[in-house]
Formats: C-alpha cells, structure tokens, sequence
C-alpha cells in the first residue's frame, strides 16, 4: 500500500545531542529525518518526536529541533519502545481516530528504540512504513539486522524520497516545486 499525506503521522525517535555523535552515518540521517520533517511541515501531516532519557542523553539535536514547528510535540521517555509512553500512545490513538492509520517512523538507535516502537505501533493498529535511510544504530550490523527482523514482522520498509514523493502524489503543485528541491 502507498503511503498517503491524510493518512500518516511522522515518529522521529530519539535524535539526540549526546547518541547522534556515536550514530554511524548520524550526519545524513540527520539530513533524512530534516526532509521528512520538512515535508510534514509542508502538507500539514503531524509530527512527534521522541527523547531517550534526556537528562543522560541530552535533548533534540538542534538540526531537528529547529524544524520542529509549534505542532509537532517532543516527548521524553525512559521505555525504549515510544508504544509503550502513555503520551505519545494516546498522540498516536488520536492520529489513527482521524483516519491517519500510516505510522512513518525513522531514528535512533534502529535496533532498540525504533524496533520496539515499530513492534508497539503495529499491535496497537498502525501500518508502519520504516524509513531506512533516516534509521541508525552505532553500527552497522544492528542496523541492518533490526531492518530485516521489522520487514520480517511486516513493517514496509522504505526511503526518505519514497515517502515525500507518495505524500505528494503529483508533479507540478507548489508542495511538489518547494519539496523535490529536497532532495536534489
């Protein structure tokens, strides 16, 4: 199924100052996970972000939090899966209640926060799209062993440019021009 801008919520999970550093490839899913944010600003889909345990791992990178407009929330955590954090369960309930059942999840670190979040999502009733190359882990093998076991588990796996261009569905709109200048 493609994913649609009336039926997606976007998850950022725990890009923060003190992990991103250790994040092998941290600076272009740095760079991803700004475009998805950028696009979501641009077609009114809901954003939230997430923090792991902020006071050891610091806050937001400032690249992601300038992004950040007044409505897309950030929530700190100490579960490592963002499904299990009352806040953004019941942000997400209320995201699938509108008819936005598409989750668009992308973070750090890909084999711990972001597959149990992608794993609580689909039990409690999203689709998942898993955007891979705005997904980390410190090294390569958890990454890539994290995104074969949540394909496995039926999360579709897909890009950065794979989510803008089906939000936008068409070429030749205002939305189209401002974000396919993205990702040139």
């Amino acid at each position: 199924m493609l994913m649609s801008a009336a039926r997606s919520g976007l998850v950022i999970v725990d890009l923060q100052e003190r992990l991103q550093p250790a994040i092998n490839g941290g600076d272009e899913i740095t760079k991803q996970a700004g475009i998805l944010l950028d696009g979501a600003a641009a077609l009114d889909i809901p954003a939230l972000v997430t923090e792991q345990y902020p006071r050891g791992l610091g806050p937001t990178i400032p690249e992601i939090k300038q992004k950040c407009g007044n409505s897309t929330e950030i929530f700190s955590k100490l579960t490592f899966s963002a499904g299990k954090n009352a806040d953004v369960t019941k942000h997400v309930d209320n995201w699938r209640k509108s008819g936005r059942n598409q989750a668009i999840i992308c973070g750090t670190e890909t084999h711990v926060c972001v597959l149990q979040t992608v794993a609580d999502l689909m039990a409690q009733g999203s689709d998942v799209y898993l955007v891979t190359d705005a997904c980390g882990s410190r090294t390569a093998a958890n990454r890539d062993a994290a995104i074969s076991r949540m394909a496995a588990m039926g999360a579709t796996c897909v890009t950065t440019e794979m989510v803008i261009f089906e939000w936008l569905e068409v070429a030749g709109t205002d939305e189209f021009k401002a974000l396919s200048k993205l990702i040139k």
